[in-house]
């Protein structure tokens, strides 16, 4: 008996051990993503306003400044509501479930989130967000404005 009490304690130790690890890597993966999705928002942004004078044509495409919009969008009434990002909440949760705090992670997952995250008031937060997210309003609006006059004049 003893023999199988130890042999089944082996395997909840491993379960254990290998759900660590799983939940571990699923929060890293989930602060990579949510840095790739920052990355696109902040970039995309800039990308907006000086891709027309470099030449960049991805930057004036319909889709590009959709998505775009699309996000910033969202991340703004996130902050307007002071909702918490999802991903933050899911990467909190698999954290949590991994028995992990912030600073008891793999080099790659404190990484991302010491460029995702930095101390500032929720307002400084919001504010950009928001700013950013009117600005990209205008510039879709102006560079559709702008198309559709091109279209008429080389109609006429």
């Amino acid at each position: 008996i003893r023999k199988k009490v130890l042999s089944i304690c082996r395997i909840v130790n491993w379960n254990r051990e290998r759900k660590v690890v799983v939940y571990s890597y699923a929060a890293d993966l989930i602060v990579v993503l949510h840095l790739v999705f920052a990355g696109f928002v902040v970039f995309g942004f800039f990308s907006l306003v000086i891709g027309p004078f470099f030449g960049w044509a991805w930057t004036s495409g319909k889709r590009f400044r959709i998505t775009h919009m699309i996000c910033i969008v969202f991340v703004a009434i996130e902050g307007l509501l002071g909702v918490a990002c999802p991903l933050t909440i899911l990467e909190n949760q698999f954290l949590h479930a991994a028995g992990k705090g912030g600073y008891h992670r793999s080099f790659i997952g404190r990484l991302a989130n010491q460029l995702l995250f930095f101390d500032a008031p929720e307002w400084v937060f919001t504010l950009t967000y928001v700013t950013m997210a009117i600005f990209s309003i205008l510039a879709y609006l102006i560079s559709f404005s702008i198309r559709k006059t091109l279209l008429v004049r080389k109609s006429s």
